[in-house]
């Protein structure tokens, strides 16, 4: 399978990325790295995430990084990359589901 990441998803990496490069730019770099790595898992185990509580549908789950969420959909051809959310903020479906 392959994956799609979704303009939304890589702003919020890079963005995410650019706040811990603030203090620590190794951090930052690492960071990234071990984000693109989880994800590249999804390629061969697709359903390794769990279920998006928000939304209740198998196909939305969600890889859990440190305190991030990696939102994600299967779909039929491919994995789409939906959003990078810190764990205590509110997912925004309405951004995920347009």
């Amino acid at each position: 399978m392959k994956i799609v990441w979704s303009p939304l998803a890589i702003d919020m990496a890079s963005e995410i990325a650019e706040y811990i490069a603030q203090d620590k730019p190794s951090a930052a770099e690492k960071w990234i790295n071990t984000v693109f790595s989880k994800v590249d898992q999804l390629k061969s185990s697709p359903e390794i995430g769990r279920v998006v509580p928000e939304i209740r549908n198998d196909q939305f789950r969600k890889l859990i990084y440190g305190n991030y969420r990696i939102i994600y959909r299967i779909e039929k051809e491919q994995i789409s990359i939906l959003t990078i959310r810190h764990g205590k903020q509110i997912l925004p479906i309405e951004e995920i589901l347009a």
